[in-house]
């Protein structure tokens, strides 16, 4: 077993010391030459070995113009300065010299820090936070990607973090627009109980900041984030613009990082981002039991001691949902927020109502809803539901075959192989018109029966060779009584992942059964009615007719 030079010492010392060996035995004994003995004797720590420095004949003739465009850098913008990489492209585009990466990178290294402490550049130092329980709080946005129903797209994960404990909770999004960021404080908040009675601290994100005061920490608010702090009671605390400012606000920014690494890799497959959603009130329930740095109490031990301190909620959440009236065009489309979407096209050249948040629109006519959507990240974007369309392909069914709501309905699945061969039959017996008007007439019966009872009554028709509506219709009559549910959509309960007919920020109808079956009325003590009256009136109507 090879010893450390320090055990090494430690040993000879300690012969010698016990045992009284000479040098020579002491070298004998432990197989040094007799030069590292007295070392060992005249020093109880061995001396540091030197480094030798280090020389590179190929760096040597360029190392002053690299220190020229290092001092040049001095006076560039940030983002514009040179990387050991550009450096030695350069020295290759204008030397005709290639230079190992890492050659050019430690020369770099070194001559940069060198020239900034020779030009007087100050130190960059940053100074311990305390934090107060309840007072302080962080919030940021980071990307993050899902594969949503079979697709990767790209979410958006809004982290609100207590600086003192470090509770933090997360919700993610489609988009980092306001109503994402509006719903993540009002989602926030209520899973914490309370309100940070400091500073909030933020980047200058657009859903609340519309102007940033040049060299200054004044900003131009945006009216409707104005009205939620002030409705929650918080103060916002706006960080320098830019990679100077996220030491600010340190502890969020590394929380994102966090969370993503140890709860959202690999990439996340779920149905809706409602699911990912619970999953999320899952791990940080677990996050709960952690201990941060050297901390001594837990996530939830801390934050068990900053609740007492936050202040209290308002009765009632702030209500984040945007409301439109757009109008119908011509193509049975709504534009909101640059992208376009389908309702009904009985609604053409009407205006709807339309509820917008960070993830859904739902469309209203009046107080009943006539469509709803996952809101479309980005711009340009449409979401078309054939469904919508089906009355004026009766009349226009030649329009279905290259329809981008045809097209859109094939890659989302609801127009599946079953329809496509429905299709092709009934065009090759009925002709392409008519075939067509047949498979409309089947696609309208998916909003009056089970989407998988119509589909089973597809396969059904085409073994028979039928193009029969009746047959396909009684067919899945016949599959949902199989398989034990009522056959038609409105007769079944709403499941949980279908919406329901209203949105659940409206006023809902209360029914007074249940209050009444909740406190008995009293017993009927009226009497029976009496039938004996009304045979004597048949007998004389007989009498007056003889």
């Amino acid at each position: 077993m090879s010893l450390s030079k320090q055990e090494l010492f430690d040993r000879i010392r300690r012969d010698s010391w016990q045992q009284q060996l000479s040098i020579r035995a002491l070298s004998r004994k432990h197989g040094v030459h007799r030069r590292l003995v007295r070392e060992a004797l005249a020093s109880p720590v061995p001396k540091p070995r030197k480094q030798p420095a280090r020389v590179s004949p190929r760096m040597e003739p360029y190392k002053k113009t690299v220190d020229e465009w290092l001092r040049a850098d001095l006076e560039a913008p940030r983002k514009q300065r040179h990387t050991a990489k550009r450096i030695g492209t350069r020295l290759e585009e204008e030397f005709g010299v290639k230079l190992p990466y890492t050659t050019v990178r430690d020369f770099v290294t070194a001559r940069r820090r060198a020239i900034s402490e020779e030009d007087g550049v100050p130190a960059e130092g940053y100074l311990v936070r305390h934090n107060a329980p309840g007072a302080d709080a962080e919030v940021d946005f980071g990307e993050v990607w899902v594969d949503l129903s079979g697709q990767r797209v790209k979410c958006y994960l809004f982290a609100f973090r207590l600086a003192y404990s470090g509770r933090a909770v997360h919700r993610i999004s489609r988009s980092c627009g306001q109503q994402a960021f509006f719903e993540g404080h009002v989602h926030a908040l209520g899973v914490l109980g309370g309100v940070p009675a400091g500073q909030v601290r933020y980047d200058n994100l657009t859903p609340a900041v519309s102007k940033v005061i040049f060299r200054s920490r004044l900003r131009e608010e945006n009216p409707k984030w104005t009205t939620l702090r002030e409705f929650y009671g918080f103060s916002p605390f706006y960080c320098e613009p830019g990679l100077r400012g996220a030491h600010e606000k340190g502890g969020v920014e590394g929380q994102v990082g966090y969370f993503r690494r140890n709860y959202l890799t690999p990439v996340p497959r779920v149905a809706t981002l409602e699911d990912l959603n619970q999953q999320i009130t899952v791990f940080e329930e677990h996050e709960l039991g952690r201990r941060i740095g050297s901390r001594i109490r837990t996530i939830g031990q801390d934050f068990a001691r900053e609740a007492p301190h936050l202040l209290p909620l308002p009765p009632e959440p702030f209500e984040t949902a945007m409301t439109f009236e757009p109008r119908v065009d011509r193509y049975s489309r709504i534009t909101v927020k640059m992208c376009s979407y389908s309702v009904p096209v009985r609604f053409i050249d009407r205006k709807v109502t339309v509820h917008l948040t960070g993830d859904t629109l739902v469309v209203f006519e009046g107080r009943r809803e006539i469509a709803r959507h996952a809101r479309l990240p980005g711009r340009g974007l449409e979401h078309l539901v054939l469904d919508h369309y089906l009355e004026v392909l009766l009349r226009k069914p030649g329009a279905l075959d290259r329809s981008e709501a045809l097209h859109q309905a094939r890659a989302e699945g609801t127009f599946t192989v079953e329809h496509e061969a429905f299709w092709s039959m009934a065009q090759q017996q009925l002709g392409e018109i008519e075939g067509t008007k047949a498979l409309v007439r089947i696609l309208l019966l998916h909003r009056h029966q089970q989407h998988a009872d119509v589909l089973a009554g597809l396969r059904a028709a085409v073994e028979l060779s039928t193009c029969n509506d009746d047959v396909v219709a009684l067919e899945a009559r016949k599959a949902a009584q199989i398989a034990g549910r009522a056959p038609t959509v409105a007769a079944t309960p709403a499941s949980p992942d279908q919406p329901g007919p209203l949105d659940p920020q409206l006023p809902q109808v209360s029914h007074l059964t249940p209050r009444r079956l909740a406190k008995p009325l009293p017993e009927d003590a009226r009497p029976l009615p009496r039938l004996e009256q009304w045979d004597e009136l048949l007998q004389l109507r007989r009498k007056d007719s003889s």
